[in-house]
């Protein structure tokens, strides 16, 4: 998603996406370290994502 389309959503919503996000990163870090991972650069886009809205919910919260 790109931050663009995530500045649009509201920050209730960002929070439930962040904590969605990192409940699949921590998994994603456990298939990794169980050698169960296909494609390990996935956790790199986990958390590339995951520092984006985290970018985009501390802009909306110093706009407040």
């Amino acid at each position: 998603m790109k931050a663009q389309e995530l500045r649009d959503l509201p920050l209730e919503e960002l929070e439930s996406l962040l904590t969605e996000k990192s409940e699949e990163l921590m998994t994603m870090k456990i298939q990794l370290n169980m050698r169960q991972m296909d494609n390990p650069l996935q956790v790199r886009h986990a958390r590339r994502e995951i520092a984006v809205i985290n970018t985009v919910i501390t802009e909306k919260r110093a706009a407040l």
